[in-house]
């Protein structure tokens, strides 16, 4: 293949972009953001499941609260039917007899429910604290999942646009060097990474590996626009006055 040195040249402007623009998306890949992210979302699923649970466990209790204190109020009233009746006097010594010993019974019922309704109640409210403080922490966990997210949509920005501003030129370079050179460069690239290398000091820029004196001699006697390649990595080689031949 035959293309002329300039044409070569460009080609290291041209990789010059491609590898910026690998670059770039590499560190949008990799933005630690993203590690944060995830991390904090995991805690996030985390306290929602803990909430869940909370929050159906208190309306759990919060009805045996509601129970508890309807049985009180049921005993309260009964025992104040009953001593309404016994202040009236009304009805046999038999009756009014039962209606103490009814009473005596009420007070001893109305004090075991109100023991339960109490023991029920402290639990409603130690579940109570618990879902408030998970909900703080959840609220906390979620102003920080949003500060990360302005941050990553910050830099992905600054990386699109730098991305932008490093690719406008490149379909012109492309331009420059022909669809022939430009479609072997994007073939190796696509395997390699590299399309295009700089020959520096005998040394390939693409491997790093320094060609030996037949190598040499063979690019020395090759006219200046006859397209090389590296024997060792298959690259383009980009000779200039630093070639060292």
């Amino acid at each position: 293949m035959k293309a002329d040195p300039a044409r070569q040249a460009a080609l290291l402007d041209l990789q010059a972009i491609d590898t910026r623009v690998a670059q770039i998306a590499h560190a949008r890949r990799t933005l630690p953001q993203l590690v944060d992210l995830a991390d904090l979302e995991g805690k996030a699923r985390l306290l929602d499941d803990q909430l869940i649970r909370s929050r159906t466990e208190l309306g759990d209790v919060q009805r045996e609260v509601a129970k508890a204190e309807a049985d009180v109020q049921l005993v309260r009233e009964r025992a104040a039917r009953d001593q309404s009746r016994l202040d009236a006097g009304t009805g046999t010594a038999k009756d009014l007899q039962a209606l103490q010993h009814e009473l005596v019974s009420l007070e001893r019922r109305q004090s075991e429910l109100e023991d339960v309704e109490l023991e029920v109640m402290e639990r409603a409210e130690a579940i109570e604290h618990d879902v408030s403080e998970l909900e703080r922490g959840r609220a906390e966990l979620a102003d920080r999942i949003r500060a990360l997210e302005v941050s990553r949509d910050e830099r992905l920005a600054e990386l699109a646009s730098e991305e932008s501003d490093v690719l406008a030129p490149r379909a012109g370079i492309v331009a420059s060097v022909g669809p022939e050179l430009s479609e072997l460069y994007e073939k190796i690239r696509s395997t390699s990474g590299i399309g295009a290398a700089l020959l520096r000091h005998r040394r390939c820029g693409g491997c790093q590996l320094e060609l030996n004196s037949v190598d040499i001699d063979h690019i020395r006697a090759a006219a200046p626009d006859e397209v090389i390649r590296c024997e060792e990595c298959r690259r383009i080689l980009v000779r200039t006055a630093e070639s060292g031949l």
